[in-house]
């Protein structure tokens, strides 16, 4: 599984890259709008730190000025894929833009026939929102597993991107169900190394280490 950072905090997503746990970046209005920039600089920043995609997402709500401010984003670097809402005028704008090669995340999906609406426009991506269907009491994971299905059984190459990821469960969840990708803040990636037995089984070993009086 993939995982790709939601965020647009260019030091958080540095440190993971470091690490080896970035192979992509989302983004929307609302994240990029927090950092007090100007939009297409931090996109532009966030494309440097990884090969990987990066969604930046459209603001307009009309057709085609979606596909305009798409190749507008598309400009900024090799590695920009244009986020489009999950509507009839950003299904039209996905059709027009993934026969042009511009890679396309459709975002705020709730249904499987959303996810195969936006497979039949080309879309790269497809990208539920686990967290805000848990917030209905809905289960995102079944969603996942829906749409895995329906691709699957036509060979649609859109792939899967679970998002709205609040925490380290939602992540093993996805995994479990077969999500392509995942996106979560950095700090629920980072909380997926947690584990009270591990650090409490590495104090034990420094403690009898400390007592060899050695050093490597």
């Amino acid at each position: 599984m993939k995982f790709f950072v939601d965020s647009a905090d260019l030091n958080a997503i540095a440190e993971l890259a470091d690490i080896g746990l970035v192979d992509g970046v989302t983004t929307n209005p609302s994240i990029i709008a927090k950092s007090g920039r100007d939009f297409k600089e931090v996109v532009k920043d966030i494309c440097k730190l990884t090969e990987g995609h990066v969604s930046a997402e459209v603001v307009a709500m009309n057709a085609d000025q979606m596909v305009e401010e798409g190749r507008i984003l598309r400009k900024i670097a090799d590695n920009v894929c244009v986020k489009l809402p999950l509507t009839m005028d950003g299904l039209k704008a996905c059709n027009v833009l993934s026969r042009e090669g511009t890679p396309t995340n459709v975002t705020l999906c709730f249904s499987a026939n959303q996810a195969l609406l936006a497979a039949k426009c080309g879309a790269t991506y497809i990208s539920p929102f686990i967290g805000r269907l848990d917030d209905l009491s809905l289960d995102g994971m079944e969603l996942i597993e829906d749409i895995h299905t329906i691709y699957d059984n036509y060979g649609f190459e859109t792939e899967i991107l679970a998002a709205s990821i609040r925490n380290a469960n939602h992540v093993k969840e996805c995994a479990l169900v077969g999500a392509d990708v995942m996106t979560a803040p950095p700090n629920v990636i980072k909380a997926l190394s947690n584990h009270a037995l591990t650090d409490k089984g590495l104090a034990a070993f420094m403690k009898d280490w400390e007592k060899t009086g050695q050093s490597i």
